[in-house]
C-alpha cells in the first residue's frame, strides 16, 4: 500500500516547511509523495514546501475542500493522508495508517494533543478520544483509502467551511472508521488571539447553524465576526 500525503495550503509560511522536513524524516517507504495544494498564497508559501521536497501545485479552485479534492484528484497512492499546514502526526504514522487499512479500517483520525501546556487546551484534547460529531474536523488529521474517496464522490467544493464534518459522516456510512489511541499535535495559535471561551462559542455558534442549515457566506460571516483568526 502506498500513502499520498495532501496538504491544503494558504499563506502558511511559518508551518509547512516544519511539517514537510518532519514527514519526509519519519516515512517509511509506503509513503510516495508528499504534495502541497496552494490556493493562491500570497508568501513564501509554495517556495518553502518546494525547497523541503514537496510537490507544489496550485489549486484551480480556492477553498480547503476543492485544494484536498484537486490533490486527491493527482495523487497516485492507494490511500490518501489529509493533514492541516499547522498540525504533525505522531512519528508512527506510516505504520498507524497501514496496519489499519490491512485490518479493514478505510477512513480514520487521531485524538488531539495541543501544542501549548494551558490547562483547558488539555481538557478539550481529551474529549477528543470520543466518537463524536465535534471531534470529525480535520485537525486531528484524516486518512482514507482511494477506493472510497472515489466511492464517496470526495468533498463538496460549494463548502467554504465544515467541509470535513460533512465529509466524515457520510463517508462513514460506506466503510469502517479508525480512531486511533495516539494524538497528532494540533496548534493552538487560534487561543492566541482569542480567549478560550471565545472559540468554544464561536465553534458551538456553528456547529449550530450548520444544523439548522444556514449558509455556507453566513457562516462563514459569523465565525470572521466571532473571532480574530488568520
Amino acid at each position: 500500500m502506498k500513502i499520498s500525503i495532501i496538504i491544503p495550503v494558504y499563506n502558511e509560511a511559518d508551518n509547512i516547511g516544519r511539517l514537510v522536513n518532519y514527514i519526509f524524516h519519519h516515512r517509511k517507504d509506503s509513503v510516495v509523495e508528499i504534495l502541497a495544494i496552494d490556493a493562491g498564497s500570497t508568501d513564501n508559501t509554495m517556495e518553502i514546501a518546494r525547497q523541503a521536497g514537496a510537490k507544489t501545485i496550485i489549486s484551480p479552485q480556492k477553498g480547503r475542500a476543492a485544494q484536498m479534492n484537486y490533490g486527491a484528484s493527482l495523487a497516485q497512492g492507494d490511500i490518501l493522508y489529509f493533514i492541516h499546514a499547522d498540525t504533525i502526526p505522531p512519528t508512527s504514522f506510516d505504520n498507524d495508517i497501514t496496519e489499519a487499512v490491512t485490518e479493514g479500517f478505510e477512513v480514520g483520525r487521531y485524538r488531539t494533543k495541543f501544542n501549548s501546556r494551558k490547562w483547558y487546551l488539555k481538557i478539550n484534547a481529551w474529549f477528543t478520544r470520543f466518537d463524536w460529531f465535534v471531534c470529525m474536523g480535520g485537525d486531528q488529521t484524516l486518512f482514507i483509502t482511494k477506493g472510497l474517496y472515489e466511492k464517496s464522490g470526495g468533498f463538496r467544493t460549494d463548502m467554504a467551511i465544515m467541509e470535513e464534518f460533512e465529509f466524515v459522516p457520510r463517508v462513514r456510512k460506506l466503510a469502517q472508521y479508525k480512531i486511533f489511541k495516539k494524538p497528532a499535535l494540533v496548534s493552538a495559535r487560534k487561543y492566541d488571539t482569542n480567549s478560550w471561551w471565545q472559540v468554544q462559542m464561536a465553534n458551538k455558534k456553528i456547529v449550530s447553524m450548520y444544523r439548522n442549515g444556514a449558509d455556507q457566506q453566513s457562516m462563514v460571516d459569523t465565525y470572521k465576526k466571532m473571532l480574530d483568526y488568520r
